[in-house]
């Protein structure tokens, strides 16, 4: 009698955690946004632009660990939608750093926080399905990694 193939999770991977905290901050810098249209405090505008860049900061740190995912032999196939929806919010987001650079009520309306909107609604979007651009790649017993 045949034993049953028994398979094993391979180790986490290293970037959705990196997504994950990008991810927040640029989705915090649609709250001061939001908060710069209520009241016209340029520290708003401030804070929006801080956010926005250290949201691409750990982007960039994930893609990074992405790349050592794939090197590890950790990372399974790329899941193209969850690639799409974190690629095209951090390309947004890019604009919208540049946006931000702005003086005074342009920086932040209308197009600042048009594209938090969207950029928001993207890793929304994400972080339901699970901050990943790929599938966990799963091991079988007696295979080498």
């Amino acid at each position: 009698m045949a034993k049953p193939v028994v398979s094993k999770r391979a180790p986490r991977l290293l970037h959705p955690f990196f997504i994950s905290l990008g991810g927040t901050l640029l989705m915090a810098a649609l709250f001061t946004d939001y908060m710069y249209s209520c009241n016209s405090l340029i520290q708003w505008s401030n804070f929006s632009a801080w956010l926005i860049a250290g949201g691409l900061v750990f982007a960039l740190v994930a893609v990074i660990f992405l790349l050592i995912d794939f090197a590890l032999g950790r990372a399974g196939p790329i899941s193209w939608l969850d690639f799409i929806l974190v690629g095209a919010a951090a390309i947004i987001s890019l604009f919208n750093v540049l946006v931000h650079t702005r003086d005074a009520w342009t920086s932040v309306m209308p197009t600042g926080i048009t594209l938090s909107v969207i950029v928001t609604i993207l890793l929304l979007v994400a972080g339901i399905r699970g901050w990943a651009v790929t599938m966990e790649r799963v091991v079988e017993r007696g295979e080498s990694r």
